[in-house]
């Protein structure tokens, strides 16, 4: 299950603030603001997707998310991964810093990263 580009910003506003209420929520976003009935479709898509949940308090819901940034992220590049680059870690890995544009100093901290991890998984 994929969140919608508007679900997906709404979610990072969420994953920011933990807990939110609506007004909260409204606050989150720059101008122009969404309508507050924009923001509850779009809640309520995502509670019957189930990424967001809600705890009432009288009238009002205060919403939570229900999946990790890191674990909607990771299943996003995965299937990215598995779809446009026959499941080829390697070929993604080409694409992206040959075709992204990357400075020598961004490359040579990607380069990092894989050394450490490299350690971490010979040990």
């Amino acid at each position: 299950m994929q969140l919608s580009n508007s679900e997906e910003q709404l979610m990072e506003h969420l994953w920011k603030l933990e807990k939110a209420f609506m007004k909260d929520l409204l606050e989150a976003y720059p101008e122009p603001k969404p309508a507050t009935t924009t923001v509850a479709t779009l809640l309520k898509r995502m509670i019957d997707k189930k990424f967001v949940a809600y705890n009432e308090f009288g009238n009002s819901r205060q919403y939570y998310p229900l999946i990790k940034k890191t674990d909607y992220f990771s299943k996003h590049v995965k299937g990215l991964i598995s779809n446009f680059f026959n499941n080829s870690a390697s070929q993604f890995a080409s694409f992206f810093t040959t075709e992204t544009n990357l400075s020598a100093s961004e490359l040579e901290e990607l380069k990092k990263i894989i050394d450490s991890e490299i350690q971490k998984k010979k040990k």
